[in-house]
C-alpha cells in the first residue's frame, strides 16, 4: 500500500466498504503504520520484487472499493513473491526454530494443565500449547511466556473457498475452548471472482484484474454492475458477491464472467501470467474469452478479539491477523487490507510483548503429559464428517441467509458436534481429526454469531423466512 497519498481518503474507502462498522482505533493504527512497514520489512529486509515503472518507481494497480491506485504488486503472484522472501529469510534466522509437519492441538493454562494444584485458583492464563507432530504422532507441550495464534481464517468450513487445505479456524476454536472472547464471526466475506468451471480447480482470480479494466458480464454480455454501484465491477466485495448471486439466480447459469476485451494480450500475459496460465490449463484462453467466476468464502472479518498490540481477553495469549479481530474490517474487509493487517499487527504485538519480557515476572510450571488413545481413527468418517460440515455451512450459512436456514444448519451442527467430540476422544489424534474437531466448532461459531445478528450488513445478508432466497445450489453439486 501506498498510505502517504491521501491517508483520509483510504480511511474513508476501509469505512466505508465495512457499511460504517469498522473501528476507528483500528483504521487509523494501519493507516499510521501500514507505510513504514512495508518499506522496513517487504523493501529494505526482504526486498520482495514488486513491479516497478522504469523510472524505478514502485507500480500501484487498483482494487474493489479503493478510490485510487495505491496497492503494490508483483505480477498476478504477489503473496508468493513475499513468502518466498518471508520464509528463506526466516529459515536463516538463528534465533528462530521453523516446526514442519506440526499443527497445534489445545492451548495451555496455568488453572487446567499445570502440575502445580494450586495454580487451578489462579486467574485463566495461557502458558503455550500441546502440539502434534503429524509424522511421528507425538503430541508435546511447548511451554511459553507468551503465545501467538496466526493461523489465519475459516474458508475451508464452506465447500467452496479460496483458502487451502485446513484452514478451518484452529486458533479461533482453540482461544473460544479456553475463554476468550471473539466477535464478529458472522461476517465471512464471499470473494466475488472464484474460477469457476466443471471438474476444474476452483482459484481465485484476483481483483486487480478489474482494477485493471476487466470488467463483470453476465451471460448475455451485459455490464450487469453498471447502475448497481458507483464504481462498477470495483464496487466492495459484500456488493459484488450479492450481484453475482442474483444474476445467478435471475438466468440459472452457473457463474458470470470478466470480459478483459480491454486489454490487449501482450498485456495480459505480461501482468498476469499466473492466472493466463492456470485457466489456459482449464481450457479457456483469456485473451480470446472471458473468465468464468463465481463467489466462494473467502476471509473471515471476525475472530479473536484483541486490542490493537494483538492482547485477547486472556492473559498471554495474542491473536494476530486474520485470527484476530481489532475491528478493523467491520462487517466488510476493504479489498488488500488483510496483508497490511497482518504486517502492522505482528510489529505492534511484537513490541508489546517485548516490552512485557522485559517487565513482567512470568509463572511457568511444568504441565501434564498428554493422554492419547492407541486406537487408529477411521479416516473416511472423517472425511465424511468433513463434508457434511461444509456442505452445510455453504448450503445454510452462505451469501444469503435466514433464521430458518441457520437453524437447520444449527441442528446438523450440534448432533455433528457430539458425534465428533466422542469420536475424537476415543481415537490417536491424527491431523485430519483435529481439523475436523475445530471445524465443527468453528461453523457453530459462525452459526451462533449469525443468528444473533438480525441485521443486514456488509458481509452478513439475512433476509426474513417469507422472502425468496433460493440459492443456487447446483452450483457446488455440479462442480463435483
Amino acid at each position: 500500500f501506498d498510505t502517504t497519498v491521501n491517508a483520509e481518503q483510504l480511511k474513508r474507502d476501509i469505512r466505508e466498504a465495512s457499511g460504517g462498522t469498522s473501528n476507528p482505533e483500528a483504521v487509523d493504527s494501519l493507516v499510521e503504520h501500514g507505510q513504514k512497514v512495508v518499506q522496513s520489512l517487504l523493501l529494505d529486509e526482504l526486498d520482495v520484487p514488486f513491479d516497478r515503472e522504469e523510472s524505478g518507481g514502485l507500480k500501484y494497480t487498483r482494487e474493489g472499493g479503493h478510490s485510487d491506485k495505491r496497492i503494490i504488486f508483483a505480477k498476478d503472484l504477489t503473496g508468493r513473491a513475499i513468502l518466498t522472501n518471508m520464509h528463506d529469510h526466516v529459515l536463516g534466522l538463528e534465533k528462530v526454530s521453523v516446526m514442519t509437519n506440526t499443527v497445534a492441538v489445545d492451548l495451555l493454562t496455568l488453572s487446567h494443565n499445570s502440575v502445580d494444584p494450586l495454580d487451578k485458583y489462579k486467574p485463566i492464563t495461557c502458558i503455550g500449547a500441546y502440539v502434534l507432530d503429524t509424522q511421528s504422532g507425538e503430541i508435546r507441550a511447548i511451554i511459553a511466556k507468551k503465545t501467538i495464534l496466526a493461523t489465519g481464517g475459516v474458508g475451508q468450513i464452506f465447500r467452496n473457498t479460496t483458502n487451502r487445505n485446513g484452514v478451518v479456524g484452529h486458533g479461533i476454536s482453540m482461544a473460544k475452548r479456553l475463554g476468550a472472547r471473539v466477535i464478529d464471526l458472522e461476517y465471512i466475506q464471499f470473494h466475488p471472482t472464484t474460477f469457476l468451471k466443471k471438474a476444474c480447480p476452483l482459484f481465485l482470480v484476483s481483483e486487480a484484474v478489474r482494477g485493471e479494466g476487466g470488467v463483470l458480464v453476465n451471460a448475455e454480455g451485459d455490464a450487469f454492475m453498471d447502475g448497481q454501484h458507483p464504481m462498477k465491477s470495483l464496487a466492495p466485495r459484500d456488493i459484488v458477491a450479492r450481484a453475482i448471486h442474483h444474476e445467478l439466480i435471475a438466468s440459472g447459469e452457473n457463474c458470470v464472467y470478466i470480459d478483459l476485451s480491454l486489454m490487449s494480450s501482450d498485456y495480459i500475459k505480461d501482468r498476469f501470467p499466473s492466472i493466463y496460465r492456470r485457466c489456459l490449463e482449464s481450457g479457456v484462453d483469456i485473451t480470446k474469452e472471458p473468465i468464468p467466476v463465481a463467489p466462494a468464502a473467502h476471509y473471515c472479518c471476525g475472530g479473536v478479539f484483541t486490542d490493537l498490540d494483538g492482547r485477547s481477553s486472556v492473559a498471554n495469549l495474542n491473536a494476530i491477523g486474520e485470527t484476530s479481530c481489532t475491528g478493523l474490517h467491520g462487517a466488510n474487509r476493504l479489498a488488500s487490507t488483510s496483508l497490511l493487517e497482518c504486517l502492522v499487527s505482528a510489529k505492534l504485538t511484537a513490541e508489546a510483548d517485548c516490552r512485557d519480557l522485559e517487565n513482567v515476572r512470568f509463572h511457568l510450571p511444568d504441565v501434564r503429559a498428554w493422554q492419547s488413545p492407541k486406537k487408529k481413527p477411521d479416516e473416511v468418517l472423517i472425511q465424511q464428517d468433513m463434508r457434511l460440515i461444509r456442505s452445510t455451512m455453504w448450503n445454510y450459512v452462505g451469501l444469503i441467509r435466514s433464521s430458518r436456514r441457520l437453524q437447520r444448519a444449527r441442528r446438523i451442527l450440534l448432533e455433528l458436534d457430539q458425534e465428533i467430540s466422542d469420536f475424537y476422544s476415543g481415537n490417536r489424534l491424527t491431523r485430519s481429526l483435529v481439523d475436523l474437531r475445530n471445524a465443527v466448532k468453528t461453523a457453530l461459531l459462525v452459526v451462533h454469531a449469525a443468528g444473533l445478528n438480525s441485521t443486514s450488513k456488509g458481509s452478513h445478508y439475512i433476509v426474513l423466512d417469507d422472502e425468496e432466497i433460493d440459492l443456487p445450489m447446483t452450483l457446488s453439486e455440479e462442480l463435483k
